[in-house]
């Protein structure tokens, strides 16, 4: 078999391969014996029609067709192994030469990942929020976590901004009530904006048994998106206290027996949550760094498929929460065309993030454990609320596996652009963030170790979630195994479909001949 390759663009090739037919001749010698096996011809045993017959019955361009859709995704495939081209996507193939006896001839146009070096990193800096905890914070965390404790009590006055009332509501139109539009003893906070328009307005100033009325559009019931008098009955009005932050609030609130203790576990907490953020912030800084440092063309067509793929989300997202195309621009403020810009934007930077971290892991030679990518399933089955047994049966069977493993690859792959680049706090400190990284990991061990511990009377171990989650996986495959069956069956699938047709139509030609 002989290949050569034609550059149409940095981002697509044409790959002009040459096939002899003895090369063909194992594929023909198989369909031969796939078309007797399936062949009703008197006087012969199905599997027992020879060739000759099969010519004279059948028609030697049948077979034909059967052995160049057997060969050519295997006559593909060799070609971009020996071409060494990434493909990307579905080839358009084209048989430029087939005749009996003679060659197999076809191109095959595709798009390929755009070729280019990653960067020094030494050369790469990036600046992240310092992760110093100060006396503010603590109190800021410590002023929200009085507030869960917080009880109401009674105001004998008038309703102010933070105030809790419970109040009356009954909308009516042309003085006649609506009757789905009424509702007692609703309990409300003055100032949140969660209900209707005006309710915050009206309610300032009203006492205990006071009313006011207001125009408002309904939210809600048959006359939702109408206008409305709302009439609102105020119950009572309720202030919050927040308890003294002393010792026996730090006992109320905590397993510590005093507010020093309180506050100096505080700090810690809030410090292990903002080194977490900052090394977060690096690796996405670090990311941003990466990919503007290089230039490189995008595949159109690739970037298309991404596109379409964020409209699908996008759309699937609005769906769920009920809401329409047109009510989301107006929230966000944006025109269709900005929309739509904005997407672009976004699906060709997507792209780019996606290619660089790609070269960066098969330049660092990366892989995927089964540990590794149990947790990624874990993680991901939580965030859904879903249990990881079944999201990874989800995986196997839609067979999405390849793409769990390429995202566990990316992740990978961020965290060494996170930290090879140089990362430095506000402050001008210089920050470490693979040992970060690991003291966090460490911290995390700890306290999964003292719920293992705490938890020692129970059946559940703290490592069977992801062992039970890498067995149902291991069935798959194995990583490389897999990412490859993934592109290569792709690729398989639109090639038989070009073959079919190309050699019909060949076959057309040649009966009209």
């Amino acid at each position: 078999m002989k290949t050569a390759v034609e550059e149409l663009s940095p981002t697509r090739v044409r790959l002009s391969v040459e096939v002899s037919f003895e090369e063909l001749k194992p594929s023909l010698d198989k369909a031969y014996k796939e078309v007797a096996q399936q062949a009703r011809i008197p006087g012969f045993r199905p599997g027992k029609v020879p060739p000759r017959v099969i010519d004279m019955r059948i028609g030697r361009g049948a077979v034909l067709t059967e052995a160049v859709n057997d060969a050519l995704p295997e006559f593909y495939s060799k070609a971009v192994q020996e071409a060494e081209v990434f493909v990307l996507g579905q080839p358009e193939v084209e048989i430029t030469q087939l005749e009996d006896g003679k060659e197999l001839s076809f191109t095959a146009e595709v798009e390929v990942r755009p070729k280019f070096e990653l960067p020094d990193f030494a050369t790469l800096a990036v600046t992240v929020d310092s992760a110093e905890v100060t006396s503010d914070d603590i109190d800021e965390y410590l002023t929200n976590l009085r507030e869960r404790f917080a009880s109401l009590k009674t105001a004998p006055r008038a309703a102010e901004d933070g105030d809790y009332v419970t109040i009356d509501l009954s909308a009516s139109r042309n003085g006649e009530l609506i009757e789905d539009a009424q509702t007692t003893g609703q309990s409300y906070q003055v100032g949140s904006g969660t209900m209707l328009e005006g309710l915050d307005e009206a309610l300032a100033g009203l006492s205990a048994g006071e009313s006011a009325t207001f125009s408002a559009e309904l939210a809600g019931g048959e006359a939702a998106g109408e206008e409305a008098d709302v009439t609102v009955t105020v119950q009572s009005v309720k202030l919050r206290e927040l308890p003294e932050l002393d010792d026996e609030f730090a006992q109320l609130a905590s397993e510590f027996d005093t507010l020093d203790e309180l506050r100096e576990d505080t700090s810690k907490q809030l410090e292990r949550v903002k080194k977490l953020q900052q090394a977060t912030q690096a690796r996405d800084k670090a990311i941003d760094a990466l990919v503007d440092s290089i230039e490189f063309p995008l595949p159109e067509k690739f970037v298309e498929h991404e596109l379409e793929h964020a409209r699908e989300n996008i759309d699937n997202q609005l769906a769920q929460m009920n809401l329409s195309r047109e009510d989301y621009l107006k929230a966000q403020e944006k025109t269709e065309e900005e929309f739509d810009a904005d997407l672009v934007e976004q699906s060709q930077r997507s792209v780019r993030v996606s290619f660089v971290l790609d070269e960066l892991a098969r330049s660092e030679n990366l892989s995927v454990n089964q540990a590794e990518l149990s947790y990624f399933v874990a993680d991901q089955a939580q965030r859904m609320g879903i249990s990881p047994e079944y999201f990874a049966r989800q995986l196997t069977e839609s067979g999405q596996v390849g793409v769990a493993i390429t995202e566990v690859l990316r992740g990978k792959a961020a965290a060494i652009a996170a930290e090879r680049v140089t990362v430095t706090d506000d402050k001008g400190a210089v920050i470490d963030v693979k040992a970060q990284i690991e003291a966090l990991n460490s911290d995390v061990d700890a306290m999964l170790a003292a719920q293992a511990a705490a938890e020692a009377d129970t059946d559940i171990a703290v490592d069977d979630l992801a062992i039970d989650v890498a067995a149902a996986i291991e069935a798959e495959a194995e990583t490389e195994v897999i990412l490859e069956a993934v592109a290569e069956a792709e690729a398989e699938a639109e090639v038989v479909d070009e073959a079919e047709a190309i050699v019909e139509d060949a076959e057309d030609d040649e009966d009209q001949s």
